[in-house]
Parts: C-alpha cells; structure tokens; sequence
C-alpha cells in the first residue's frame, strides 16, 4: 500500500507543535513522541489506500502499563477532533465504567487547557466531559452501557484497558457498522495485557498477533504488540526492554518514561514474593497469565516434578483427597504419601465426560483430547462423569496402596461417600471455608517452595496449579478460589485436602506422657 510521508508527517508534528504533557516532570513540556509512538502515528495517519483514505481503521495496541499510552490515546483523540478534517467529527472515550473511560479525557482536556490556539476553537464541558468544536465536532466521554450506544456516526473511538471489558457487547455495538457513515473512521484499543483468557480482548489480542504473523491477511487492521514471550526469563533487564519501548537504558533519570531501577524494584518484590509474580509479569511485561494474583510460583512447582517409581509406594499408607465439584468437567482423586525426609508424593487421577471431549478441547484450548490419549485422564462414557467408574478405580487403587482416609467436599459427593464407606474406606467430610482450607493451603505452598513435593510433572494437575487464584480473609487465611480461577483447579484442591490429612498432626492424649493418676 502507498504511505504518504507528508500526512504521517504532518499528523505527527502535531503532538510536539499543539500538545503539552500533563503529568510529572514532563508536564507543560511539548509532546515530543518516542519513537514506537511516532511509528505507530506515521502508520495510522500515512498509509493510505489506491484512493487516498488510511488504509488502517483498527488500531489494537497492547504495552506495558508506564509506557504512555493514555498521553497517547489523548493526542490521537484531539488529531482527529481538530486536524483530520472530518466535518462534525464524533470522538468517544470509552472502557469499562466511565470513570476509566475519561482518564484518556482527562488528559486530552489538560492538553486542551495548555494550548492557547486548541482552546481557542474549542468549548471545554467538564460537567458532562466534552470538547465541543466551533465546528460542531465533539470528543465525549461514554458510559459502560451497550445498549445505549447505538446510533452514533463515530469518526474515532478510544477503547482504553480493553483487558477489563466485562464482555464483547460495548465493543461490537461501537466498532461494527457504528462508522460506516465515516470515510475513513479509526477504532482504537489501547490496554495492558489481561488474564481472562475467554475475554474480548483476548480475542482481540490472538487476532492482532497473528495479523501481525501473517496468518491473517487484514490489511485494515494494525497490530501493535509489545510483550514478554513465554521463554523471556522475566527477571532480566534486556526482557524489560524488549517490551517497554518508553523506557530509557540508563539506571539514573533519562529521557525515557520508565526508568529500569524502577522496573527492578518491582520484580525483586515478584520474586520475593510470588503473589506478586503474576502482577509485574502482566502490568510491567505485558504477559498474558493465567489469574491476577499466582499462588504457587510455577518456577519452584516444576522444580518438584522430578519422576518417581509409584511401584515402591505399593503397600504403604496414604491419604486421598477427592474432589466431585462438577459431573461435566473434571473429576479429581489425589493420593498424597509421606516419603523420607517428609517429602509427599502426589498421585493424581482424573476422570472427564467423553462425550464432545474433542470440541472442549478446541474451545478451550485445553488438550484434554491429548492427555486422554496419554493416560493422564480418563474419560467416562456420556456427556456426565460416570461415578460408578471412579468407584470402581478408587477400589482397584486400594488394592495397591493402603488408602487410610478419604477426604471430600460434600457437594455433589454424598452419594459417592455412602458408596465408599460401604466399601469400608473411612470418609472424611471436609469443609471448603477458611478454617478448613487455610493450614494445608498454606502448607502446600510452603512444601512446594521447600522442595518437600514430588508430583512427577503431571501434566494436568501442573495445568490446574498454574490456574489457582486463592482469596484471603482479614485475617489471612487463604483458600483455592474456583470463581476467580481462571480454568480448572479440583486437582489442586484434592491435593489440599490430602496434604491436610497427611500431615495432620493429631493431639496425643495428656494420659499417654504422664500416665493415669489414682485419687
């Protein structure tokens, strides 16, 4: 496609000649843009089709937060109100709530006020958060409500944290059809990666890269990626380059917006503390994780996935935690047994629905299909969880390993318990609240991070600890969180409950260490 170097120039030589920054030590001074934000600007204004109109209607860029993305979105917003030379320009501001959606106002309307000639044509409305043009163009901030947002003739939209849309509706009511009165209108998202992987943005995101791979021929669509891949070791500081083009190569004050002692200090806290290790991956490498907040940091889990021979466990003493949570997912059975040194080995079982195993696995993008074949689940006949077949195995176990006590949550596990006691194991109800969960949710972590854990790299239950968000009351206690997992987590919450029941350290009885006293 042709690029004309004078309407990328000229749509860059706004920022510094009308802009000033609004924040910080930059503020009042001219919008000089770095370089990534002057090729992302030159793109989107310079090429331009056989006809003369810009080639790119979608922009997706995605960065890391402290990049400048909001300053950016602001100048864009005021380009497109006030030198594009769209008659009656109609700008929005949009997110999730409107509180997010007029940060990005917020800042253009400081630019607004800096700029003696922008303030001059224009009309500032802070009460209902507008710019109106002399001209009869408008910038304005939206609400969150899809419904209402039908009918607008947009010329530009600014979608920023598009990650914290809570579904596609806003996005498709003002991206498809909401411009086609426009000849060249411009939809742009602007956000930090997120962690729900089932999300819009999501979409969004898997549709830019491979845009930007080839694999899609879009050429309307823009993709700007800036990220950690999932080799990246992200405690280095040629990582944190990579994916912060802000951000200046000197440890002391630079020109940059980020500078790497800061950045540094963040990821000595992730590593410090591995809570904090999913928050500076996705906030400071833009890296799509599995929750927000990591429970058990992959690095050390894996660490403890060294193999072991489940033949000499044959006869000895365990305790299985058993999880029935759902009869159309997963099914979960972890044998936990005390080896030398405490260390537990785990042994988990897995049972799935075989009806439509397959197309879960595509929707997913989760490869159960494959781990069937492997033997690392088993499916059940039917679109529901045979329990008659987890009887059954947890029987023939038995006959291997002396199962000592069975621990399950209650719901949807009554029928099984009555089952299984009447085959003479001994059923142990286990509470899914604080009080129950928190010791051996801690404990396990604590083993992991110890090394006192071997799982043998299984891959599903590894699959199910990389998913575990955990909740915390007031007085930090923890429990696994299925609502805030993104994905499956039973495995790790029969491990819970084993890991309780093996290490569970009953109260000897005062009589055995003084005797019994005679009155």
């Amino acid at each position: 496609m042709p690029f004309n170097k004078e309407l990328a120039d000229r749509a860059c030589a706004f920022f510094p000649k009308y802009l000033r920054h609004t924040k910080g030590r930059w503020a009042g001074k001219p919008f000089e843009l770095f370089p990534w934000q002057q090729e992302l600007v030159s793109k989107l204004f310079g090429t331009v089709n056989a006809d003369g109109m810009r080639q790119y209607q979608t922009v997706y860029c995605e960065i890391p937060k402290k990049n400048g993305k909001s300053e950016l979105a602001a100048g864009i917003s005021l380009y497109m109100l006030f030198a594009d030379g769209e008659p009656g320009a109609e700008i929005y501001s949009a997110a999730c709530d409107r509180d997010q959606a007029a940060i990005v106002f917020n800042v253009a309307a400081q630019m607004v006020r800096y700029s003696k000639a922008l303030s001059t044509r224009c009309k500032l409305v802070e009460s209902t958060k507008r710019v109106v043009h002399n001209n009869g163009g408008v910038y304005r901030v939206l609400s969150a409500e899809a419904f209402s947002k039908h009918g607008y003739n947009i010329s530009c939209v600014l979608f920023d944290e598009l990650h914290t849309q809570p579904n596609r509706d806003l996005w498709d009511v003002l991206t498809k059809g909401a411009g086609d009165a426009r000849t060249q209108p411009v939809f742009f998202a602007i956000t930090t990666a997120g962690f729900d992987r089932h999300s819009i943005c999501w979409e969004v995101h898997e549709y830019a890269r491979q845009v930007r791979d080839g694999i899609i021929k879009d050429p309307s669509f823009l993709p700007v990626l800036y990220y950690a891949d999932e080799t990246d070791d992200w405690t280095k500081q040629q990582v944190w380059e990579k994916c912060n083009p802000s951000m200046t190569s000197l440890f002391e004050d630079g020109d940059g917006i980020l500078v790497p002692k800061t950045i540094k200090a963040a990821c000595q806290r992730a590593q410090d503390s591995p809570a904090e290790e999913n928050t500076f991956r996705r906030l400071r490498l833009n890296q799509w994780v599995k929750q927000e907040s990591r429970y058990l940091p992959m690095k050390a889990w894996d660490a403890c996935g060294q193999e072991f021979d489940k033949a000499t466990l044959r006869g000895k003493v365990c305790f299985a935690g058993l999880d029935l949570a759902s009869s159309i997912d997963i099914a979960a059975l972890v044998l936990a047994f005390e080896g030398e040194d405490e260390v537990a080995y785990l042994m988990p079982f897995f049972w799935v629905p075989e009806e439509n195993i397959e197309k879960r696995a595509r929707t997913d993008k989760v490869p159960y299909d494959q781990w069937v074949r492997e033997g690392f689940l088993k499916a059940t006949p039917g679109n529901v969880i045979d329990y008659a077949t987890i009887r059954h195995d947890i029987n023939e176990l038995a006959k291997e390993y002396e199962i000592r006590e069975v621990a399950f949550d209650r719901w949807g596990a009554v029928e099984m318990s009555q089952n299984l006691t009447d085959d003479g194991f001994t059923m142990v109800e286990f509470g899914q609240g604080y009080k129950s969960m928190s010791p051996p949710t801690k404990e396990l972590l604590k083993m992991v991070l110890s090394g006192k854990v071997r799982h043998g790299s299984h891959p599903v239950l590894r699959w199910m600890a990389d998913n575990v968000m955990v909740t915390v009351d007031p007085a930090e206690n923890v429990k696994p969180d299925k609502s805030k997992s993104t994905e499956r987590i039973d495995g790790v919450v029969a491990t819970v409950m084993a890991i309780d029941r093996l290490t569970r350290k009953e109260p000897e009885s005062v009589y055995a260490e003084r005797g019994i006293i005679s009155i």
